[in-house]
């Protein structure tokens, strides 16, 4: 019973301090490791202690596989120098100077213990890294390589705290240690690419949600153990896993199966990052008293912990510098920029990887308390030094955000090209598939899907005092929505009708009304401009038609003949006629370009720069 009491009151802490964290506009991590180490000081405060199974097993995988199912597989290969120069030679690096800098200020310590101690503190987490970073709005660039790195660093410092835990048993080789690691990560990518495979497999057959999910949370300990028992990396088996199921998910899984695992991974994780940091907090009693019974002094093993913590710091900074020619290259992209770079450098926060890697050290270890307390110290120091000066930092840079705008064009693009495809497949499809009864089915669907479309360009804005048709019908429906549940709510207190069918009614609306919900937006992205646009987006017609740079335009000369409303307005660029958009009801640019064939338009409203090829369906 004290178990599950104490367990009740970690998630209840959780939820309340994310709660709170939310209010005072702090990422969550940093206060619940403060509420955390508040806590530990209490007299009736449980002892929680995070021993190595708990957190190896129990906590990481299944929060390394919930990150990488969200990571693009593609941003990751774009970016797979940096990563790696992150992952590797960072953490490798990290590792040599702080065993330099603990053996200069503690000489009774071996070499084997310095190493094992730069190794429990050289990789930031996944969790803080991501917390911090899209909280605050980071570049994609810059997030897409703090997830890679903090993907696989791990695999890095556990092979290496491995290495050096067994030097301190006796030794062991330059050519042991190499040939370590390579087993270490090929069987690990081996045994995530072959439970991808099976997986994969299974769920081309499975058609339950249920089953699916169920499946999906025994993926990551089952990947982590098979690469455990033949001394692979746990780590890398599940992160490639991850990467690899997250991205074939939309062919190997119904839509019904991917929006239920999302939901229950999303709720894991966000239940276990939470306990993650509240856990580390809660350390820092018991830990201050074992460094209180140190021989070392208390004074020393300050100025070593101290000294640690500014190390990793400043390797990190100086070695993203170093390797900026790499980092963030891409076929689409040069090296990093500066500002940028110094974010990376900057986004180091450590976690409970370092915690529990420090738990793995032997008890019998001469100046054990003094490795936990440096691994404390470098968590909490990096978690609050950097975490609540990255914001900071990221406004005095001035690197900005994703551009909402330049996401919106692009989500319109992308809506479109998908309707086209569509449209084309509905065309190909054998009339008396439809039956004569259903006539006009297909222009239904039709239908449907240019209003799907519609509503991401409106997303775009609108004009001034206009409410655009995508908003009006949310509102609208929403309001209907409402009304339709009430009166279920009613049968069902009627007890009259089967409850099964009642739930079925019910899950529907919500379904649809989550759909409206996801699609509302009651204010319009920014407008975009040519500096905005999605890059990589062109075509020749949009080279032969650069942006003018005043297109803007006051009415729909069309609209106002045939006294019709407009939503937007556009402008020809092969002859300059201004046109309504396509959720005007005329859609007189459209009609124009039938008529004309002049394939490139331009945004005739204020501040928007942005064109459309009709004919290769591309914004530029």
């Amino acid at each position: 019973m004290e178990t599950a009491i104490t367990l009740v009151l970690l998630a209840v802490t959780v939820l309340a301090g994310t709660a709170v964290s939310e209010r005072l506009r702090v990422p969550a991590p940093l206060l619940l490791v403060l509420v955390g180490a508040l806590g530990s000081l209490l007299p009736f405060a449980p002892t929680i202690e995070l021993s190595p199974e708990v957190v190896l097993l129990g906590l990481l995988p299944p929060l390394l596989y919930s990150a990488a199912l969200q990571t693009s597989l593609v941003d990751f290969r774009a970016n797979r120098g940096a990563i790696l120069a992150l992952s590797v030679g960072l953490v490798l690096a990290t590792t040599a100077v702080v065993a330099v800098v603990v053996r200069q200020l503690v000489p009774d310590l071996s070499w084997p213990a310095a190493v094992a101690i730069g190794a429990v503190v050289a990789p930031p987490d996944a969790v803080a890294a991501t917390a911090v970073a899209r909280r605050i709005g980071l570049p994609r660039r810059v997030v897409t390589i703090l997830e890679g790195e903090s993907l696989f660093n791990d695999a890095t410092a556990l092979v290496a705290l491995r290495t050096a835990i067994a030097a301190t048993a006796g030794g062991v080789a330059v050519l042991d240690v190499a040939l370590d690691f390579v087993v270490a990560a090929g069987g690990g990518a081996l045994v995530g690419l072959l439970a991808f495979v099976v997986v994969a497999k299974v769920r081309r057959r499975v058609t339950d949600p249920l089953l699916d999910t169920a499946i999906s949370l025994v993926t990551p300990f089952a990947a982590y153990i098979c690469a455990e028992e033949i001394e692979a990396s746990g780590v890398i088996a599940v992160v490639v896993a991850g990467l690899l199921l997250g991205h074939k998910a939309p062919l190997v899984q119904t839509a019904r199966s991917r929006i239920t695992e999302q939901m229950t991974w999303a709720s894991i994780a966000f239940v276990l990052e939470g306990a993650v940091f509240l856990l580390i907090g809660l350390q820092a009693s018991a830990l201050v008293d074992e460094v209180r019974r140190s021989d070392i002094g208390v004074g020393r093993v300050v100025l070593v912990c101290l000294a640690v913590l500014a190390t990793v710091v400043v390797v990190r900074v100086a070695w993203v510098f170093s390797t900026r020619a790499l980092l963030g290259r891409t076929r689409r992209a040069a090296a990093l920029p500066p500002r940028q770079a110094l974010l990376v450098g900057w986004a180091g926060m450590r976690g409970v990887v370092t915690l529990a890697a420090a738990y793995v050290i032997p008890d019998d270890t001469p100046h054990r308390e003094v490795v936990l307390m440096i691994a404390f110290t470098t968590v909490a120091g990096t978690l609050f030094a950097q975490g609540l000066t990255l914001p900071l930092l990221t406004r005095l840079l001035g690197v900005p955000p994703p551009d909402p705008a330049s996401d919106a064009l692009a989500r319109a693009t992308v809506l479109q090209q998908a309707g086209e495809a569509g449209f084309a497949r509905l065309d190909e499809l054998d009339p008396a598939e439809l039956g004569p009864e259903e006539h006009g089915v297909a222009e239904m669907v039709r239908t449907r899907v240019e209003q799907r479309s519609f509503a991401a360009w409106e997303r775009l804005g609108t004009r001034d005092g206009a409410q655009s048709p995508a908003a009006l019908y949310a509102r609208v429906r929403q309001e209907m929505l409402a009304a339709e549940r009430e009166r279920v709510l009613q049968i069902r207190s009627e007890g009259e009708m089967p409850s099964q069918v009642i739930r079925e009614v019910l899950a529907m609306l919500d379904i649809e009304e989550s759909m409206v919900e996801a699609a509302r937006q009651d204010e319009p992205a920014p407008a975009p401009t040519a500096d905005t646009v999605a890059a990589g987006a062109s075509c020749d017609d949009l080279d032969a038609h650069p942006a003018l740079d005043e297109a803007t335009a006051q009415t729909c000369p069309a609209c106002e003949a045939e006294g019709t409303p407009w939503v937007t307005l556009r402008r020809c660029l092969g002859c300059g006629e201004v046109g309504c958009c396509d959720s005007s009801p005329q859609r007189h640019a459209s009609r124009h370009f039938e008529h004309t064939q002049h394939p490139v338009m331009q945004s005739a409203e204020p501040d928007e720069s942005w064109r459309w090829c009709f004919v290769h369906q591309l914004s530029g």
